[in-house]
């Protein structure tokens, strides 16, 4: 009797649970959704839903020919940089050349007379400085001469004779400015082998010239180096200036001559025209200098300088330069770069001894104003003081 009412009872409870299982079924299937009817065969799918609102059409732009935009722009204005300032004295940026000789000249005075380790350790110094053999063998046979015959007695007067001699070997340069002819197209030309910082020099220049007042144009006339024309036109921009350039690779010559036609034409009084920094030994190019020159002085120019670039850091080499560019182009002054970066700033004594040019300007530093006019006075102070 009891096995009748726990089966009983398992049948009841299995009747509630499916009830209830049948009750929930019916509630979901009334809250989805209602499946859509399967499309035909060959009909398109329905479009996807998608909640990006639509892009707005862009606006027409008008579109117009080459002159008619050149037309409409008006031509940036040339960005001056600040007026020239005071220029940096060589006794602040000559450290490496005066650390050179200083210890020797020190310890001449100490030794106070004058005996055979004296001209020995004079010997060193101004070779150590790059005076050059030459001119260093000069200028102590000299002194020997003078020591001998009484005129120089102990090593301050021997040190003291040197720094009156070796100022008179760079009294040439002594307010030597830069030539220039009123009433002109004055043409500065710049020449010198590649590396020396020629374009360089010649947008310092620039800047200099146009803040004391002249109206100055740039030619850019190493149309063999790439970067050369690029590296002009920044500094002419700089400095607010016009410049002429010609196509890479083409006539050096025939850029310079557009560009003292245009000076003329103008009102420029000053032309400052880059050349090519080829070696000086390969003869065909130093004829292409010369052609330059001819060029440059076809009226209405008037080539009043000639400038040879120098790096100061190459020294005695510098020397071997100079005599072919003195021959091709009749250089007439001398423009020392890198002078701050180096201890052989006795290169300035040989050129000025061994060639007879000027040394007319000095670089002494990277900034827009370190290139400053060269004192021959300031210069050996700068090594003795």
């Amino acid at each position: 009797m009891l096995a009748l009412w726990v089966v009983l009872a398992v049948v009841v409870l299995l009747v509630l649970l499916t009830s209830g299982l049948l009750v929930r079924s019916r509630r979901r299937g009334a809250t989805a959704a209602p499946p859509a009817p399967p499309a035909p065969p060959g009909a398109p799918p329905p479009p996807a839903t998608t909640t990006t609102a639509p892009r707005a059409p862009a606006a027409p732009v008008p579109v117009a020919d080459d002159q008619a935009v050149a037309e409409r722009a008006p031509e940036a204005a040339p960005v001056a940089e600040p007026a020239a300032g005071a220029p940096p004295a060589l006794r602040d940026r000559m450290g490496r050349t005066r650390g050179t000789i200083s210890g020797y000249l020190r310890a001449l005075r100490a030794r106070g007379s004058v005996d055979e380790a004296t001209w020995d350790d004079l010997e060193e110094a101004l070779l150590r400085a790059d005076v050059g053999v030459a001119t260093t063998v000069s200028l102590l046979d000299d002194l020997r001469a003078k020591v001998r015959a009484g005129e120089v007695k102990g090593t301050d007067e021997v040190l003291e004779s040197l720094r009156a001699e070796l100022e008179g070997s760079l009294s040439s340069a002594e307010g030597s400015a830069l030539a220039f002819v009123e009433g002109a197209t004055n043409v500065w030309l710049f020449v010198g082998v590649n590396g020396v910082g020629k374009t360089t020099t010649i947008g310092k220049v620039a800047r200099r010239q146009a803040a004391e007042g002249r109206s100055v144009l740039l030619a850019a006339g190493d149309t063999f180096r790439a970067a050369a024309g690029e590296q002009l036109s920044t500094w002419a921009e700089r400095a607010g200036v016009e410049i002429v350039r010609g196509r890479e690779g083409g006539d050096p010559s025939a850029v310079i001559f557009d560009a003292v036609q245009r000076a003329a034409a103008r009102g420029h009084d000053l032309v400052l025209a880059d050349t090519a920094g080829r070696l000086h030994t390969k003869v065909n190019l130093v004829e292409e200098l010369k052609k330059i020159r001819r060029v440059a002085e076809r009226p209405p120019g008037t080539v009043s300088e000639v400038l040879l670039v120098l790096d100061a850091t190459t020294g005695q080499n510098g020397l071997a330069q100079a005599r072919q560019f003195l021959e091709a182009v009749g250089v007439t002054g001398v423009v020392l770069t890198k002078l701050d970066g180096t201890a052989k700033g006795g290169i300035v004594v040989a050129v000025e001894r061994e060639l007879g040019l000027p040394v007319k300007l000095v670089g002494v530093g990277e900034g827009p104003d370190d290139l400053v006019p060269f004192s021959p006075s300031e210069f050996v102070g700068a090594l003795f003081d």
